[in-house]
């Protein structure tokens, strides 16, 4: 029985291997989606449009890899999910490749929709394939790290943005492209996930030699709106990435911060990348949002439901004060990269108004953090193994709406605020206006806590019956 454990489920090394190269590439999409958002000047420029216009390639982009997601996820739910993997990887990378060779704005936006129809695969089937990797009772943990790999990409994103390209911007895209190819190749090393190895209740039919076979049809698409979970969880995304989306001008803001004090503008970039970078460290912290999760869960089935719904409304204070706090920048204007670099980062112990700027954003940061495990966690808790990358993917796409809705919007209303609100406080109170949705987003995940119990227990039910028929 052993022998045949192993062999099915594959050996400790090549598991830990699987999950590893998973969670790695679920940051890549991330790095992608943040690269563009520091380069806005620069590529502007290059291209001869305004930095709206390339706001809008973002907003686009994001509503797009998360239409794409909803196509790959109920394939992958039906076929094998390593190839799909693979090929939405080359998707992502040959567009990344085309925005470094774009010499006009149509060009720009095709190559970046091109990334993201790829970008849509990454998402949602490698997160029905992490959800059968890990046991319910780990779900917390090891969800804080696929979503922190995301956020972790999103800030390697803004860095390499920043930093690879302050003096030309097309060398960030030429070196993720190669990344992407890179990653490609580690695809072919992991092994094929079975559906449902993860959960209990099928644990001894499928050591026994039986297969999971169940498929998603368009026959379950109104039973998963129908679970009373799902529409909170799905729905929660419209107002929490609104809030979220916005956060991707905090390089603009910084940017605009060190303009105003007589830097130049080569000099603001870098400063507005690193600072952007070091704001969101508090994103790390979402591991102790999982592990808070899990072990609520254990005790309660509400469990996780309140954790993200008590982070996201403690988070708001906290933003309000990150965007109006007043920074001191003092910094080598035109030095190299790495002396601006090496003196912001000496500032936050040098300087007080950033050391408070950036205790402040920790905080604010690690709060809004519970809410990303432990919505996967979710999503795998109130669904069966079938039903998990479709669902996840129609979340992403409502959160692919609400970003894009934060991305584009906040970019027009610091356009409109501009006349009362001189740069850079118009950005501070665009960016602060929308955080206020996180206070919607806090209450759809209390009213999940209220639903989620009785379709958590529907789920064990049900994987019952199907293990004594298996």
């Amino acid at each position: 029985m052993t022998s045949t454990r192993i062999s099915r489920r594959g050996n400790a090394a090549h598991r830990f291997y699987s999950v590893v190269v998973f969670v790695v590439l679920a940051s890549l999409d991330n790095v992608a989606i943040g690269l563009v958002p520091p380069l806005y000047g620069p590529i502007s420029g290059a291209l001869g449009v305004s930095q709206r216009l390339l706001g809008l390639v973002t907003a686009v982009s994001f509503l797009a890899s998360a239409v794409a997601a909803v196509a790959w996820a109920y394939v992958g739910d039906r076929a094998d999910r390593k190839p799909l993997l693979m090929i939405g990887t080359l998707i992502w990378a040959a567009g990344t490749g085309g925005s470094a060779l774009a010499q006009h704005y149509p060009a720009f936006l095709a190559a970046q929709l091109l990334a993201a129809i790829g970008l849509g695969a990454v998402g949602s089937v490698g997160f029905s394939v992490v959800t059968d990797l890990i046991s319910p009772r780990r779900r917390g943990l090891v969800m804080s790290f696929w979503g922190l790999s995301q956020g972790v990409g999103t800030l390697a994103g803004t860095l390499t943005g920043g930093i690879l390209g302050n003096t030309d911007w097309r060398r960030p895209f030429v070196v993720l492209t190669v990344v992407g190819l890179v990653a490609t190749v580690a695809y072919l090393f992991t092994y094929n996930i079975r559906r449902g190895q993860s959960e209990p209740e099928l644990a001894g039919a499928l050591d026994a030699g039986a297969e999971y076979d169940y498929r998603i049809s368009r026959a379950d698409l109104p039973r998963i709106l129908a679970r009373r979970t799902n529409r909170w969880l799905i729905l929660q995304g419209l107002t929490a990435q609104a809030a979220f989306g916005s956060l991707v001008w905090l390089p603009v803001l910084f940017a605009q911060r060190a303009e105003a004090q007589g830097y130049s503008a080569a000099t603001a970039v870098v400063v507005g990348s690193v600072f952007a970078t070091l704001f969101q460290l508090g994103g790390v912290l979402s591991i102790v949002g999982g592990l808070v999760g899990d072990a609520l869960q254990r005790r309660t089935l509400r469990g996780r439901a309140l954790v993200a719904a008590v982070g996201i409304l403690a988070a708001v204070p906290f933003y309000l004060v990150l965007f109006f706090v007043p920074i001191r920048i003092d910094v080598p204007d035109g030095g190299s990269r790495w002396a601006v670099v090496r003196a912001v980062l000496a500032s936050v112990v040098t300087e007080p108004t950033v050391g408070l700027s950036l205790l402040t954003a920790v905080v604010a940061l690690a709060l809004t953090s519970a809410n990303s495990p432990n919505w996967f966690a979710l999503i795998a808790d109130v669904n069966p193994p079938e039903h998990r990358g479709t669902v996840y993917s129609l979340g992403n796409l409502v959160n692919g709406v609400g970003r894009a809705a934060g991305n584009g919007l906040v970019g027009v209303a610091f356009h409109g605020l501009r006349a009362a609100f001189p740069p850079p406080l118009n950005y501070a109170v665009g960016l602060a206006a929308f955080q206020f949705f996180f206070i919607p987003t806090g209450v759809m995940y209390w009213l999940a806590a209220r639903t989620s119990p009785g379709d958590i227990e529907a789920v064990h039910d049900l994987l019952h019956a199907r293990a004594d028929r298996l």
